[in-house]
């Protein structure tokens, strides 16, 4: 019953906000060092400034949804048509937004940079603030899988910390189940609010296969990892789960006609 609720939740807050192909129209400020991104809600720490480069975004609330779109990528472009370019930048998401200056996002100064035209990103930067549109973008990771990096907090045997790392398309993950290998009890991850972290109290004393479900849009499904993290995981350690996620949300989502835009 508790599982089908936090499903249902789920389904309502992506129902109450804009479908993921639409195009947003907002603003966008951006920090003048990364501190506050790279140590930012999400929990990546110093993993996030290898992330796309650089390119990170805080988001607010309803883009940030209390954890879950850690590591979602956006397209943002300015407005501005004598310094912007046309094409814009991609980020990922690392961090919630809580200015209340009607900002959808902060970017790092290297994203918010990468928005102007060539010869203008210091004239961009001069701005501080600036009108933009954005969507949400398929994160590509082709040639990365799927991977779990086991937190400095985890303490063995029976408590596992682990973010996702290189998680592609346009995924939310909102189930994690853990499979022993040959037979066992399946056991069940849950998100540390609020973060990309996942958690589990009594983590089986066996190597265990990753059972992840995922929604992209108002689809989801289900996908099984094609390598085992050890019975012998250690701290700090990440771990090829042999996986892609690809999925991209498309037209069928049961929300209200928008503008899909085009870059």
């Amino acid at each position: 019953m508790a599982l089908f609720v936090c499903l249902l939740l789920f389904f309502l807050t992506s129902f109450a906000n804009a479908c993921d192909r639409c195009v947003h129209q907002s603003k966008a400020a951006y920090y003048s060092n990364d501190s506050p991104l790279s140590s930012g809600a999400c929990g990546y720490g110093s993993l996030a400034l290898g992330l796309f480069n650089g390119h990170l975004a805080a988001g607010v609330p309803s883009l940030y949804k209390e954890g879950v779109r850690c590591g979602a990528c956006y397209q943002i472009r300015c407005k501005d048509k004598k310094v912007c370019s046309r094409r814009g930048t991609k980020v990922i998401l690392t961090d919630q937004n809580v200015q209340t200056n009607r900002t959808d996002f902060v970017l790092s100064k290297k994203a918010f940079s990468a928005m102007a035209q060539k010869g203008h990103d210091k004239t961009i930067l001069r701005h501080g603030t600036l009108d933009i549109e954005y969507k949400r973008m398929p994160c590509e990771y082709k040639k990365q899988n799927l991977s779990v990096r086991i937190e400095e907090s985890s303490k063995k045997p029976h408590h596992m910390a682990l973010k996702f790392l290189f998680q592609g398309g346009q995924t939310d993950i909102v189930l994690v189940h853990l499979h022993p290998v040959n037979g066992g009890r399946t056991a069940f991850m849950s998100r540390r609010h609020g973060t990309a972290v996942w958690e589990i109290d009594m983590m089986p004393e066996k190597a265990v296969m990753f059972q992840i479900r995922v929604i992209s849009g108002f689809d989801g499904m289900w996908i099984r990892a094609e390598r085992v993290v050890p019975a012998d995981w250690k701290p700090g350690m990440i771990y090829d789960l042999g996986v892609q996620t690809d999925a991209i949300a498309k037209g069928q989502e049961s929300c209200k006609q928008c503008d899909e835009g085009h870059w």
